[in-house]
C-alpha cells in the first residue's frame, strides 16, 4: 500500500500496490502492521455500507464526538463519489479546512479519516456504494455533524441541488471555538 498524507495532517489517501499477472491483479487494502507503522488506528469495530440510488446524493457532514470519536477508512465499491473531510480538531494547524478526493472502484483508493474530522460525500453516479471500516462503535448520543453548505468551510461540491436528508439539512452553522 502507498500512504500519502493529505494536507490535513493525519488524513491519508491510500492506494493499493497491485501485483499483476495474466489473470488480473491482487492488492492489499488493509494491513494492521502498515497502518500502525503510519500511526493509524488498527482495531476495526464495525464495517458499514452506504448504498445511494441517485447521482447527486449528498451524505454529511458527519462525525462522532469524544469520548466516542471515530476514525474511518472509506472506499467506493461501486459508482463514484466526491469524498470530503473537514478538520475539526481545535488547535490543529488545519482547523476548519477541508479536503476532497474522488473515490471509485477504478482508482482503488481509500481515504483514512482521523478522529474529530467531519466526513461526507456526494455521489457522482447512480447506484454508488460506499464501504466503511469504522474504528469505534456507533454511539448515537455522540453523533453530530456540520452543515454541508456552511460558509465557515466553503466546500465546493461538484453537483448543484443535492439530494440530502432533512437531518443533514438541519445541522446548525458551525461556531469556531
Amino acid at each position: 500500500m502507498i500512504f500519502t498524507e493529505t494536507r490535513l495532517k493525519g488524513a491519508y489517501l491510500i492506494n493499493i500496490e497491485p501485483l499483476q499477472d495474466e489473470r488480473g491483479f491482487f492488492g492489499r487494502s488493509f494491513c494492521q502492521r502498515e497502518f500502525a507503522a503510519h500511526g493509524l488506528k488498527v482495531n476495526v469495530a464495525q464495517c458499514n455500507i452506504s448504498f445511494n440510488e441517485k447521482k447527486g446524493t449528498l451524505r454529511g457532514m458527519h462525525l462522532q464526538l469524544p469520548p466516542k470519536a471515530e476514525a474511518k477508512l472509506v472506499r467506493c465499491a461501486r459508482g463514484k463519489i466526491y469524498d470530503v473531510i473537514i478538520d475539526l480538531r481545535p488547535g490543529s494547524p488545519t482547523y476548519c479546512q477541508w479536503e476532497a478526493v474522488s473515490l471509485s472502484p477504478d482508482n482503488y483508493r481509500a481515504l483514512y479519516i482521523p478522529e474529530e474530522f467531519a466526513h461526507g460525500f456526494q455521489t457522482l453516479e447512480d447506484n454508488s456504494e460506499v464501504f466503511y471500516l469504522m474504528y469505534e462503535f456507533y454511539a448515537p448520543e455522540y453523533a453530530s455533524g456540520v452543515r454541508w453548505d456552511d460558509p465557515a468551510f466553503g466546500i465546493t461540491w461538484p453537483l448543484p441541488d443535492p439530494i440530502i436528508s432533512d437531518r443533514d439539512r438541519a445541522y446548525h452553522l458551525y461556531k469556531k471555538g
